[in-house]
């Protein structure tokens, strides 16, 4: 079951709580973490916080027609779904580094790069 014999189980111990350590700050740098999109040329723009809640909407007065109540509602979805994609590409980009670090189908190395000792 482990090629390299039984794991000492402190060792293990002391590393998972490392990883839930590393885990827990890059979530809480996340949630602090402000990320930007827009769209029509920067007309709107929206803020998300790194976990992808909805902070501020910004509209630029020009696009403010009460004709076109359609085409601003549809600039602002754009510009939220542009910060949220931003905020998940950086989410993935954060956590990934070190969920790979967990065994059992999650690339079984630390986030330092050195192997598992299982």
């Amino acid at each position: 079951m482990f090629p390299e014999g039984t794991p000492d189980m402190q060792s293990l111990l002391e590393q998972v709580a490392r990883m839930q350590q590393q885990v827990v700050a890059a979530q809480e740098e996340l949630a602090d973490t402000r990320v930007t999109g827009s769209s029509g040329g920067g007309l709107v723009t929206a803020t998300v916080s790194g976990k992808g809640e909805l902070l501020a909407v910004s509209i630029d007065p020009a696009v403010c027609d009460p004709e076109e109540t359609e085409t601003l509602a549809d600039l602002v979805l754009a510009a939220v779904r542009d910060a949220s994609t931003t905020a998940k590409e950086l989410e993935s980009q954060q956590m990934g580094g070190l969920t790979g670090g967990l065994p059992g189908g999650f690339g079984g190395e630390e986030p330092s790069g050195g192997r598992l000792g299982f």
